[in-house]
């Protein structure tokens, strides 16, 4: 008797843990297709123009599918879990965006049934919470996009961002991860150091990261900015 009182109970268990499962899966497909079909206030593509004027149209949108991006990632970290944003042109739509307090409120209370912060470098508890924040959303980016965590032949699209587009005071990544000495463009500005993509998801803990500002983003010349494990998205 003890031995099927036994063998029920593990029977109920191991179908109760497949059953959770089995809705955080549903969940999430569905937090995803809402995050799909949602349609980004206007203003935040204006914002995205205004600060980088070099950018096409269609670069505008590039960068509003970051922010989308951006979303889903933190869907797929799941509650209380802080994501870091590689990007600065994503990170300024993403500032824009949650300018429009009303619409950013109830996107997020539609999709994650939570407010989604906006947490500042200068608020992290520290820099090893910064750096666990970078790596996080290298390992969701890298898996969302079939990349090789350790060994990537290729950016995220997060990652590659703001080179793609050059963004002025964005954060570049690369693959190659040689010492490179700064070039100077012929605008008089300066290509500086890469950031070395597979140092982030390896064990060595080298995230760098932007300089930081007064919000948590910055530059890409050294520091806890946004870029480098600095200001992420999270409950």
């Amino acid at each position: 008797m003890a031995k099927v009182l036994l063998l029920s109970g593990f029977v109920f268990f191991v179908g109760l843990f497949f059953w959770i499962a089995a809705q955080k899966k549903r969940l999430t497909a569905h937090r995803a297709h809402l995050i799909d079909t949602y349609q980004f206030p206007e203003s935040v593509s204006k914002k995205v123009k205004q600060t980088y004027p070099h950018l096409s149209d269609e670069d505008v949108l590039h960068v509003l599918e970051g922010l989308r991006n951006y979303f889903h990632l933190i869907n797929d970290a799941g509650k209380n879990t802080m994501v870091s944003m590689p990007s600065q042109a994503v990170d300024v739509a993403w500032h824009e965006f949650i300018l429009d307090t009303k619409e950013y409120a109830l996107f997020c209370d539609t999709v994650f049934k939570r407010f989604i912060h906006h947490t500042p470098a200068e608020a992290m508890q520290s820099q090893t919470v910064a750096q666990d924040a970078i790596k996080r959303v290298w390992r969701l980016a890298c898996a969302r996009e079939n990349i090789s965590i350790s060994s990537p032949m290729s950016l995220p699209i997060l990652f590659a961002m703001d080179a793609k587009l050059d963004i002025k005071d964005g954060f570049n990544y690369s693959l190659d991860c040689k010492p490179e000495l700064d070039k100077q463009k012929s605008d008089g500005s300066v290509v500086v150091i890469p950031y070395c993509a597979s140092h982030i998801g390896g064990d060595d803990g080298h995230a760098s990261a932007g300089t930081s500002d007064s919000d948590g983003s910055g530059g890409a010349d050294g520091g806890s900015g946004c870029g480098g494990g600095g200001c992420g998205g999270g409950s």
